[in-house]
């Protein structure tokens, strides 16, 4: 019986992420049980950088099959590359996550069609970026020492919309937080993985049973 069992396992496919996304892509890989999923991350704060995701994605790429991975799924939306993604994928025969960013696909890219109008003076909080605000937005813009930038960086803005992958309270106050900090309305939407969970399954279902 254990021969048969080796014998069905499907092979392995390597998903190259966010750094944003890694703690959903193994949440929902637990949850589902696709085992034969295994991650690996482009750094996260390549969020700010998008010129760079393209380049690295290649390299990336070129190394994990140099490593003999034959079935790889990359972890990214567009992400503001402008479609250099997509020719790095196309060039090396892999598909990626549907839609322009992670934003898009955690509320499911019909429902973000639908409301995108609507959210033009929307900034987007995840889990992530509210466990890393300060890391990633403080810091970075210096606005835990110059206060006054937030009129610079935010005053386009009007409300802050928070997609929740999870039910968790103390997020939730993160992003209470950062909206009074910003001086915007605030609205939560409980998102969970969205489309990231259905790409995550088709792409593990790719993988021929060895």
């Amino acid at each position: 019986m254990a021969m048969t069992e080796e014998r069905t396992r499907p092979e392995k496919v390597l998903v190259i992420a966010c750094g944003m996304i890694a703690r959903e892509v193994l949440a929902v890989r637990e949850r589902l049980g696709l085992d034969h999923l295994e991650l690996t991350c482009l750094p996260a704060e390549f969020h700010y950088r998008p010129d760079r995701i393209a380049p690295a994605m290649d390299t990336a790429i070129a190394e994990a099959r140099e490593e003999g991975y034959s079935h790889i799924f990359v972890g990214y939306a567009d992400c503001g590359t402008g479609g250099r993604l997509d020719r790095v994928c196309e060039k090396h025969g892999v598909e990626r996550i549907a839609g322009p960013h992670c934003f898009a696909f955690y509320q499911g890219l019909e429902a973000f069609a639908e409301i995108g109008e609507d959210d033009m003076t929307s900034f987007y909080m995840t889990d992530f970026l509210c466990r890393q605000f300060e890391a990633f937005f403080l810091k970075p813009l210096r606005l835990d020492e110059h206060p006054e930038l937030i009129a610079d960086y935010f005053g386009n803005y009007e409300k802050l919309v928070y997609l929740a992958q999870t039910d968790d309270p103390a997020l939730e106050t993160v992003a209470q937080d950062a909206a009074k900090l910003l001086g915007l309305s605030y609205e939560r939407r409980f998102t969970g993985y969205g489309d990231l969970a259905s790409a995550l399954v088709e792409a593990a279902g790719k993988a021929p049973v060895e």
